[in-house]
């Protein structure tokens, strides 16, 4: 069970907050508002009653030192989609899903009908994080990244099978293609324009 969130930007910026030897002024002013979020997250997490064996604000540290402490720990995940927001656009919200193993059952009903494996939902939604990070630990959180300039290649194949589809499947397709649309056109604008927000990130929690 969770909810389930996308937002669009470039990447590289995260990865080079990981890695900078030097990190510039606006860097660290984007590391502390992000230390923060960590922070708040650690104290739903203790209002509900969940301990993590390393907290999200010690994941961000570790991270950022390039030396998790824990092979299996969801905190890494949390802190790593902090950086992201921190760098991104507001996110888009795609609903809160009873069965994340849903999705699965929609990418074999789509790949049956044509769509290619890799435009598939689940495997936009679960491919995993842009670099390597300790195993969650459990089906959630979940992450995934999708390339934009690929967005008006999935919804051409969503909008080739939607007629054919069981209509729960439909449903589902039809939750991915209006944001997607929406990303079509953006990265056309993206482009024009010179900037560099090319990836979609997908975030369930």
């Amino acid at each position: 069970m969770g909810n389930l969130e996308m937002s669009t930007g470039d990447m590289r910026d995260v990865i080079r907050l990981l890695t900078a030897v030097e990190r510039t002024p606006e860097q660290e002013r984007t590391l502390a508002v992000a230390r923060d979020r960590c922070a708040q997250i650690d104290a739903r997490f203790e209002a509900d009653d969940i301990t993590l064996d390393v907290p999200v604000v010690q994941a961000l540290e570790e991270l950022l030192a390039g030396s998790p402490s824990a092979d299996m720990e969801p905190g890494y995940r949390y802190a790593f989609q902090a950086l992201v927001a921190m760098n991104f656009s507001d996110t888009y919200d795609l609903g809160y899903w009873r069965r994340p193993s849903w999705f699965h059952t929609v990418d074999d009903e789509m790949t049956g009908h044509g769509v290619p494996a890799d435009l598939a939902p689940a495997a936009l939604l679960f491919s995993g994080p842009p670099i390597r990070l300790p195993h969650p630990g459990d089906a959630l959180p979940a992450m995934g990244t999708f390339p934009a300039s690929r967005a008006a290649e999935l919804v051409e194949a969503y909008e080739a099978v939607l007629d054919r589809l069981d209509p729960e499947v439909r449903e589902t397709a039809e939750m991915l293609l209006e944001p997607m649309r929406v990303e079509a056109g953006e990265w056309e604008r993206t482009k024009q324009a010179g900037r560099t927000e090319d990836t979609v990130f997908f975030w369930m929690h």
